[in-house]
């Protein structure tokens, strides 16, 4: 089952945002020699695919790895979320 925000993702004409954004001028200038090696128009279009890219390998990991899957369990088993929330916390720290 795909969650309700993922299925969002796969909506071509979602609302877009404007942001600033300061990266160093040989970034760029990378980012604008490899575009056209990956069949992208220019380097924003590829700019983005490396945030969605790594945006959707994060929230895997934080939506269906383990330890999202164990803080659910432990929802159904009754612990209370101030309980999981500090000790996710401390398992983090």
């Amino acid at each position: 089952m795909i969650p309700d925000k993922l299925k969002t993702r796969l909506v071509k004409d979602r609302e877009m945002t404007t942001i600033t954004l300061r990266i160093p001028v040989d970034v760029v200038d990378s980012l604008k020699a490899i575009a056209p090696h990956k069949g992208m128009s220019g380097y924003q279009a590829l700019l983005k695919a490396y945030v969605s890219e790594g945006l959707r390998h994060d929230e895997a990991l934080h939506t269906f790895g383990s330890a999202a899957r164990l803080v659910e369990a432990l929802r159904r088993h009754g612990v209370p979320d101030e309980v999981i929330e500090a000790a996710t916390q401390e398992a983090t720290a």
